[in-house]
């Protein structure tokens, strides 16, 4: 499986998510755009948290040095970002790819996070309980559907919210995969019980 991993905003929880289903199908993982923190980058967090030997890790297509939107931290770096630069890893085994914000965050002057979203990516959607993640997280899965594309699950992220996930699931059908508690800190011991917790949903899309 290809799983792209998606968020209805930034600093929902994809890395965390992304940690776990790494973990869960001891799969390789790509971040293809990387925008700051390049000595602590996604890769280097998910590399981390994980136990397994399996996993491989893809080197970034763009590492940008400023913590911005893809299109200002390439402008800043005096880099356009190209699709066609960014290759996808070849890979025998499961590959997560983790995108940058949501799925329109800017890449250049035309292309958004949802262009690197290729037809055999199985989508994942990661939804974080605030006041408006509602309408947030059901504008990104109907605008991921009229590209065209289907929404294989969503992950929900902090202390439960039974009304408000029980209405996303029930207006848009998609299987939720599990949630992801407030947690005091991640290290590998916790993103291990969240893998076990996770990998028949994951193992089933």
């Amino acid at each position: 499986m290809k799983l792209f991993i998606t968020g209805i905003s930034t600093d929902v929880g994809k890395t965390i998510a992304s940690s776990i289903i790494v973990e869960a199908l001891e799969a390789d993982y790509w971040k293809p755009i990387q925008a700051g923190d390049l000595d602590n980058s996604d890769t280097h967090k998910v590399k981390s948290r994980i136990s397994n030997s399996k996993s491989q890790f893809y080197p970034n297509a763009y590492e940008l040095n400023t913590p911005a939107s893809p299109h200002l931290a390439a402008e800043i770096d005096d880099v356009t970002i190209d699709l066609k630069e960014i290759q996808e890893p070849k890979t025998n085994n499961h590959l997560v790819i983790e995108g940058a914000g949501g799925i329109f965050v800017p890449l250049n002057e035309k292309d958004t996070i949802i262009d690197l979203i290729q037809p055999d990516y199985k989508i994942i959607v990661v939804s974080r309980h605030y006041l408006g993640s509602i309408n947030h997280t059901l504008l990104t899965i109907e605008a991921i559907q009229n590209r065209g594309f289907l929404v294989s699950g969503i992950i929900f992220s902090g202390s439960e919210n039974k009304s408000t996930e029980s209405l996303i699931l029930n207006k848009t059908g998609i299987k939720c995969i599990g949630r992801i508690d407030e947690e005091p800190y991640f290290d590998q011991n916790v993103i291990k019980e969240y893998a076990d917790l996770f990998r028949e949903n994951l193992l089933k899309l």
